[in-house]
């Protein structure tokens, strides 16, 4: 199974580092030194990491065979793929990877049926799922412990506690104002 770990951005410097956007929970073992990875698009790799390290807070990458900044330039947003084995799992057993996600059924701890997971966005703050309903329209739950309280990749469900509004409209609207 191939998962995209990195996607390269502009060039550092002279002798062909690039920044990149990291895209894994785990940078030190899909993008250390060694490492062989696969682009999109295709022609540019496969690519295989020469050195890395952190500058200001941004991982720095130099590829074997990329050494000045016209070399590195042309890389420039290629997304790096590393090749993983489908039944390999995270350390931490509270983390999941995308694919290991996508298509579970998504249900309220008292079994009323939610929908299923057919996106998963990776914002800034928190990553949400987007969950399609029977009905056809959509849905975004926080992917945050409070509101996705289990994750059961035997029975491929995900249980939720939502809170009032996030998949109905019957929100409570609290109001500081006494009614007059």
């Amino acid at each position: 199974m191939q998962l995209v770990v990195a996607r390269i951005g502009r060039a550092h410097g002279i002798k062909g580092e690039v920044t990149v956007e990291v895209r894994t929970d785990e940078p030190e073992l899909r993008l250390a030194p060694g490492a062989v990875l696969a682009t999109d698009p295709e022609d540019v790799g496969p690519l295989t990491i020469e050195t890395g390290r952190v500058h200001s807070g941004r991982l720095l990458l130099r590829f074997e065979g990329v050494k000045d900044r016209t070399g590195a330039e042309a890389l420039r947003n290629t997304l790096l793929i590393a090749e993983i084995d489908p039944e390999e799992l995270p350390e931490d057993p509270d983390e999941y990877y995308d694919h290991q996600l996508m298509d579970l059924d998504v249900v309220t701890a008292d079994g009323t049926e939610v929908g299923r997971i057919t996106e998963i966005s990776h914002l800034p703050s928190q990553d949400l799922f987007i969950v399609e309903r029977p009905d056809g329209s959509e849905v975004m739950i926080p992917f945050v412990e409070e509101i996705v309280t289990e994750i059961d990749l035997a029975e491929q469900k995900a249980v939720i506690t939502p809170p009032p509004g996030l998949i109905d409209d019957r929100a409570e609207i609290a109001s500081s104002r006494e009614e007059s």
